[in-house]
């Protein structure tokens, strides 16, 4: 909220100059409202409704992916969010070593369970300009190499075959 908090802006403007209450709330943060700038500019480039189907389009197909690889979604499918997927780690994987292959050998980052979920679940994130069926479809099949060299059974171009299904 430091950046914008909205009550210490209005307090700041609507105090007369000699209040002697009158708090400097910050300096605006410039290189954030030019981010912002440029997110909504993309959002409306690309229209609003189909920078939506293109994130549920995505997410279907991860999930159908990650189902063809034998895994486990955390979230039933009238619950799911399209920008985050919550999977099960299978018995006897390593929740950091997958990780960590997949960022050292294909540049892929996905995030490790939190609290309570944290050992046993990955999360997935299909963001913004991240939300791309690409993405997907190399997420699944460094998935599938990774998963196999540490003893967890696929089957092989399962998850590829059923995320392209849905991708059209």
């Amino acid at each position: 909220t430091w950046y914008l908090d909205l009550s210490l802006l209005e307090r700041y403007w609507s105090q007369g100059v000699d209040t002697p209450n009158r708090v400097y709330h910050h300096t605006a943060p410039i290189s954030m409202i030019y981010g912002l700038r440029e997110a909504l500019r993309l959002v409306l480039k690309e229209g609003l409704e189909n920078r939506i189907n293109r994130h549920i389009t995505n997410a279907t197909a991860l999930r159908a992916g990650i189902r063809a690889l034998g895994l486990t979604l955390l979230v039933d499918d009238p619950y799911w969010l399209p920008q985050l997927t919550t999977v099960g780690i299978p018995d006897g994987i390593d929740d950091a070593q997958v990780r960590r292959r997949l960022l050292r050998e294909s540049n892929i980052e996905i995030g490790g369970g939190l609290g309570e979920f944290k050992g046993n679940t990955w999360r997935i994130g299909l963001m913004g300009e991240a939300s791309k069926a690409t993405n997907v479809l190399n997420l699944l099949e460094k998935l599938e190499v990774i998963l196999s060299s540490e003893g967890f059974e696929v089957s092989h171009g399962a998850a590829v075959s059923a995320a392209t299904d849905l991708l059209g």
